[in-house]
């Protein structure tokens, strides 16, 4: 997949529901995991963690959305179901991406709705549970940003094998000063 991303949480309450994220986000290839605000202790969770995530990503928590810190250039994308948040098929990812989900009987704060960059939705008739939403959105990044076949036409599998291409590394060649090419 191109690009990072990282996954996080606000105010969130169920220990499922962040073990259920947590793994997920691991299995999805996040780069780290971030809290802000837990209404659980999510380091008592590290031990039912079936996945070993926390040995596999860094963990990040806040006390506020003005505490968070993200890598340079990440952008914060909030997902939540509002009447103005993009859909969710209609977004384009970020190459480096932090989604924050809100807890599970509210929604994502003032604050961090401020913090974000990008505010999507899923499609949906109501809300779903978190887990379910987190694990939405990382399926449609990775489809949107992965090395996948193009979908065919027709119902099934792609008729040609696919192999991705392989990585191109480009260098920047760097001038000195004053010698012309």
């Amino acid at each position: 997949m191109r690009g990072y991303f990282g996954v996080g949480v606000e105010g969130i309450s169920k220990e499922q529901n962040v073990g259920t994220i947590v793994r997920s986000a691991h299995s999805f290839g996040a780069e780290f995991f971030f809290a802000i605000s837990p209404d659980v202790d999510i380091e008592a969770l590290k031990v039912s963690d079936t996945s070993d995530a926390f040995d596999h990503m860094p963990y990040y928590q806040y006390d506020s959305a003005q505490a968070l810190v993200l890598p340079e250039r990440c952008q914060l994308v909030g997902v939540e179901f509002t009447e103005d948040a993009v859909p969710l098929p209609s977004f384009r990812h970020p190459i480096r991406a932090a989604y924050i989900f809100g807890p599970e009987m509210g929604s994502l704060s003032a604050p961090v709705i401020e913090r974000c960059a990008h505010v999507v939705k899923i499609p949906m008739k109501f809300c779903v549970n978190v887990g379910v939403a987190a694990a939405l959105v990382m399926y449609d990044r990775m489809i949107c940003l992965g090395r996948h076949a193009e979908r065919p036409v027709t119902p099934g599998r792609p008729l040609l094998d696919y192999t991705p291409p392989a990585q191109v590394h480009r260098r920047k060649l760097r001038r000195k000063k004053g010698v012309r090419r």
